[in-house]
């Protein structure tokens, strides 16, 4: 419901709190968000969570609404599928849950755990405090649990549907033992679920010492002002900034689904109506085959738009579910958006990340060339690789990769970096201790940045040397589509990845591979897509484009080509030269397009490329298994 309808959500009134006060308990929620984080990163033990941050807690009101946190809250739809009403519930419970399909997407494949705790002061319900974390495997047809060939979610391990956990603080050892002897790494997996509880813990206490500090009551008001007030930053920022009844739409594709499927379009639409956004992903083709498909949580998608506002114009804010009434969502049932059970999820992050592309472009059109933001490079690619060493011994490492982001108003796209600003990379040091393999390089791709007056991020390009016989699988994207330039921006450059065997063979490989086996001595050269441009590359100060081929990131040729920039013996930019070469470049070239996709075959003809490399691919795959 929209802010000019009758009935509105029952924190918005006149609240009965010092803002002084207020702030103190917003500010120490928000400080226990980090502290369930850190609390988890120091007690897990596989790598994807404790080098990489692969988690996301919340806290909620006694409501289930998320008060602090990121990822929008689910609590209702847990609660609905569990066996407990919440007058069931007790301190010390906890619930887990990792089917995707039992809490409308919230965690969006099997790998993703979560945790849920209701907090109780006084023995009243006050609240709750949730935390889930990508486990390294829960079983399925590949390690790491998201395989390329899955057809059904059925392939990608073992589903916990909502049970207690922890009941009244009493561990379900049965339950635990249970899950962890279906996954291929049940030590990591059963500590790293205690850490994810443990993580929740952490926040729990912190709302206790706040109602022993300042009062339940007060407590509960004051988790109601503060959805209030984000509703109402919320509502004043669209009030500003976005015209009222436009309606404005942007598409972009996807690769595959990994079985040869796509490519795959997402369009979204969107409009304001007084203080409401609305937004329509009708357009949007349906579920596919493959494991790409991602159950968008609409309570999510909502805190994400948000956020977008949030983030550009009140950084100071919060977001959290209060702002929720004032967002519209409409997702076809069955698109890959919404795709109806048992469809495959494992490999979601292609279209997550190509969500937040598209709507990234449709509020550049709404906002404008001040707030525009270039395509990104489209996903979380993830790296699998596991086996059986020479001592006998298992091993398995899970490991996400980053990409350009975007360029923006503000400068330059970041390197190399996650779509998640929390995300790091798993340091070197790390891998090559604990598992069999060298990192030989780990660098940025030079000139995978769309050029632009600010330039796109560059991708990155990962040199992997295998110390021990085993299996790979990876997922990656824009292999086959660009990330597109705004505003006379460039497009950033696509992915790409060889395996060199250890006799010298090269193997050009598809962005999404399953189990291909690989030798001691033989290498994978994993390349990740830039970002696109932002504004015309003309316009960049040559300095700016010195400065990045001195880095390594531009070079020479790509100065003198796409920035009309001309440097001198000491690596500087020749004015002279570069003011002669701008103006006649300008004078010959067409108009920049306001979106640069770059070469893009038509769609047909792209659907049958992506269909005919899948099944190449199969092929060779087979004829490797047969030789080895």
């Amino acid at each position: 419901m929209s802010a000019t309808q009758s009935t509105l959500p029952d924190f918005v009134r006149e609240h009965d709190i010092d803002q002084v006060t207020l702030d103190i308990i917003e500010n120490t929620l928000s400080n226990a968000r980090y502290e369930m984080d850190r609390v988890l990163e120091t007690t897990a033990v596989s790598p994807v969570i404790r080098e990489q941050s692969d988690q996301f807690p919340l806290i909620a009101d006694r409501h289930a609404r998320m008060v602090i946190g990121q990822f929008g809250s689910a609590i209702p739809t847990i609660i609905e599928h569990s066996p407990y009403e919440v007058s069931d519930l007790r301190d010390g419970d906890v619930i887990a849950l990792n089917d995707p399909y039992m809490c409308e997407g919230s965690v969006s494949h099997t790998p993703d755990m979560l945790l849920l705790r209701p907090i109780f002061f006084e023995d009243d319900l006050v609240g709750y405090a949730s935390q889930w974390g990508n486990l390294i495997d829960v079983g399925g047809t590949a390690a790491g649990s998201m395989p390329i060939s899955a057809r059904s979610i059925y392939h990608e391990g073992v589903r916990m549907p909502p049970i207690k956990l922890y009941d009244q603080g009493k561990l379900n050892e049965e339950a635990l033992r249970l899950f962890c002897h279906n996954t291929r790494a049940p030590k990591e997996v059963e500590a790293d679920i205690k850490a994810i509880a443990a993580g929740t813990a952490a926040g729990a206490a912190r709302v206790i010492e706040l109602c022993e500090r300042y009062g339940k009551e007060t407590y509960l008001e004051a988790c109601d002002a503060i959805l209030d007030r984000t509703r109402s930053a919320v509502i004043e920022l669209i009030r500003t900034y976005l015209p009222d009844e436009k309606r404005l739409s942007f598409e972009d594709f996807a690769d595959d689904d990994g079985l040869g499927t796509g490519p795959i379009k997402l369009k979204m639409t969107m409009w304001r109506s007084g203080d409401t956004i609305n937004v329509d992903w009708e357009g949007t083709d349906g579920q596919v085959p493959g494991s790409v498909n991602f159950y968008l949580n609409p309570e999510m998608f909502k805190m994400f738009v948000g956020v977008f506002l949030i983030m550009a114009f009140a950084p100071d804010v919060v977001f959290n579910d209060g702002y929720s009434d004032i967002i519209n969502v409409n997702i076809p049932e069955g698109s890959v958006l919404k795709p109806e059970f048992p469809a495959p999820l494992g490999n979601r992050l292609t279209l997550m990340a190509r969500h937040f592309d598209v709507f990234g472009a449709v509020f550049s059109k709404m906002l404008g060339l001040q707030f525009a933001v270039s395509g990104s490079y489209g996903t979380s690619p993830n790296f699998v690789y596991s086996g059986t060493d020479s001592k006998g011994e298992n091993y398995q490492i899970l490991e996400i990769l980053y990409g350009g982001i975007p360029a923006r108003p503000a400068g330059d796209g970041l390197d190399g970096h996650s779509w998640w600003p929390l995300f790091k990379a798993v340091p070197t040091e790390y891998l090559e201790k604990y598992y069999p393999l060298r990192v030989e390089s780990y660098s940025v791709r030079t000139d995978s940045g769309g050029a632009g007056y600010h330039r796109g991020g560059h991708g990155v390009a990962k040199v992997y040397t295998f110390l021990e016989d085993g299996l790979i699988t990876f997922q990656d994207d824009r292999a086959r589509t660009h990330p597109w330039g705004v505003n006379g921006g460039m497009y950033g450059e696509s992915s790409e990845k060889t395996l060199i065997r250890a006799d010298g063979r090269e193997w050009s490989l598809p962005s999404k591979v399953e189990n291909v086996p690989v030798h001691k001595g033989d290498r994978l050269v994993f390349s990740t897509a830039g970002a696109g441009g932002l504004g015309d590359p003309l316009d960049r100060e040559p300095e700016r484009v010195a400065k990045d081929v001195r880095a390594g990131l531009v070079t020479v040729e790509a100065a003198r080509e796409d920035y009309a920039v001309e440097l001198g013996p000491d690596g500087e930019a020749d004015a002279e030269k570069t003011a002669a070469a701008r103006e006649a470049k300008r004078a010959s070239r067409e108009p920049r397009p306001d979106f640069d996709f770059g070469p893009l075959p038509e769609i047909g003809e792209l659907r049958k490329e992506i269909a005919a490399e899948r099944r190449e691919f199969e092929a060779a795959l087979a004829n490797e298994s047969d030789s080895g």
